[in-house]
């Protein structure tokens, strides 16, 4: 049994004393001792390395108190595991030397075996369990299908995606084969995950608000559904899509447990468009925490009346930033912690 299982209960939609509270990217680069690893290690040598991933997922539990432990990794292992080049590179970020613009590329993408090609993530979640000893549940995580079609073809990160949204409307018979690979390479995943032990998943649809409403329905959210209808009888399962508010009412019917909403949404609006009967989870501005720690405790306070004590995730909007003072991530949890509605 779980000992803090808050998260898992507001999953569940039932009523809490207070809402649980994880921040995006919590494992990451604002904390002071992820960045002497960072100083050792290059980045997807501690993806790889199962020591070091645990080490870096119970920083924040440790650290910071949340209530949930994000396993720490990478959306691009799934390419990378796919036959498709991802480096690392300082200063710029993910690098894919040879994007993914024909059908001969698109031929060459394999769905494949997870155990043999992400075993290390599979070995990651175990250790990570055992480390957390049933403190806190733990998540698993993958890109959206469409966000990961992004990063193959172009290549790289970008402000407007415009390779990929050409490749999408240009030769959509090559793209939506892309799409269904990555699909299949992603439920076979985030099973293996399950099975290994994580107790929640997440689905990152980072770059989902390119995309106009009706081409989001086309180009990714058909396939966020496939993994949803393929996970949510084993798992609770979270769909979190950036600048995606436009999408919330389809998915409010998806069978997911939890919807992201990022700042730009109101939580008045997101209770509105999702008929008021899912768990939320957000959205406070990443770049707030840059305030004074009793202005984030009152704007924290503020966030969870709006939203409702019930049916809620307390979160960040989207991943925390690498200049946040711990104290200010500190502030937030505590005041979420210290939450009484």
């Amino acid at each position: 049994m779980i000992k803090n299982d808050l998260f898992l209960r507001a999953l569940k939609g039932e009523t809490v004393e207070r809402p649980p509270v994880w921040m995006m990217r919590q494992a990451g680069r604002y904390l002071p001792d992820f960045m002497k690893l960072k100083e050792k290690y290059d980045f997807f040598t501690r993806c790889r390395t199962p020591e070091l991933a645990t080490e870096i997922t119970v920083m924040p539990i440790h650290q910071v108190g949340t209530d949930a432990a994000i396993l720490f990794s990478d959306i691009l292992v799934v390419p990378q595991a796919m036959n498709i080049e991802v480096q690392m590179k300082d200063g710029i970020g993910p690098w894919l030397p040879n994007p993914v613009r024909t059908q001969t590329a698109v031929d060459q993408v394999i769905v494949p075996n997870i155990e043999e090609t992400l075993g290390y993530v599979l070995d990651a979640v175990k250790m990570t369990k055992e480390a957390l000893n049933d403190e806190v549940p733990l998540i698993g995580f993958a890109g959206s299908p469409w966000t990961i079609l992004c990063y193959a073809v172009q290549g790289q990160g970008s402000k407007n995606f415009d390779k990929a949204k050409e490749f999408c409307f240009t030769n959509p018979v090559a793209a939506h084969t892309l799409l269904q690979k990555i699909t299949d390479t992603t439920i076979a995943y985030l099973k293996a995950k399950v099975a290994a032990g994580v107790d929640a998943v997440q689905v990152f649809d980072s770059w989902g608000g390119m995309l106009s409403p009706v081409d989001y329905q086309e180009f990714s959210w058909k396939y966020i559904q496939q993994i949803i209808d393929a996970l949510k009888d084993e798992t609770p399962v979270i769909a979190f899509g950036k600048g995606c508010w436009f999408a919330l009412q389809e998915m409010a019917k998806s069978g997911a447990s939890a919807l992201g909403v990022d700042w730009t949404c109101s939580a008045r609006n997101a209770r509105y468009l999702t008929g008021g009967n899912i768990t939320l989870q957000g959205n406070f501005d990443p770049s707030r925490l840059l305030s004074p720690p009793a202005e984030i405790k009152k704007m924290v306070t503020q966030m969870i009346n709006e939203f409702g004590k019930d049916r809620y995730i307390a979160n960040l909007g989207h991943g925390i930033l690498p200049n946040i003072p711990v104290d200010n991530a500190k502030a937030f949890v505590e005041a979420v912690k210290e939450y009484r509605g």
